[in-house]
């Protein structure tokens, strides 16, 4: 399988799995999210760690600095589309007629 995809939970144990309670999808599905914005802010903090480091003439290799700032905004820039995902379906589902 795919690293990413064992990370984010999503596998072949899911589908074999009994269903689930929409309360408990609740609270798993924001428990996952939780968990995924504190990942995007450990890696925002760990790029500015980094670049005041350098900025100070710290022992930091200047291509780690990049790169921590290009996962940083990767991440970032990620869990803005999610979030325009999300509310684009909850104004989808808020246009359908009863």
């Amino acid at each position: 399988m795919i690293d990413g995809v064992n990370r984010v939970g999503l596998g072949m144990t899911a589908a074999v799995s009994p269903p689930v309670k929409p309360a408990a999808a609740q609270k798993q599905f924001a428990a996952f999210f939780k968990e995924a914005l504190n990942r995007v802010n450990e890696a925002q903090l760990q790029a500015d760690e980094l670049t005041e480091k350098l900025v100070r003439g710290e022992n930091v290799q200047l291509h780690d600095v990049m790169i921590a700032g290009q996962k940083a905004s990767i991440a970032l820039q990620l869990t803005l589309e999610v979030r325009n995902k999300a509310i684009e379906a909850y104004q989808e589902m808020m246009r359908m007629p009863l």
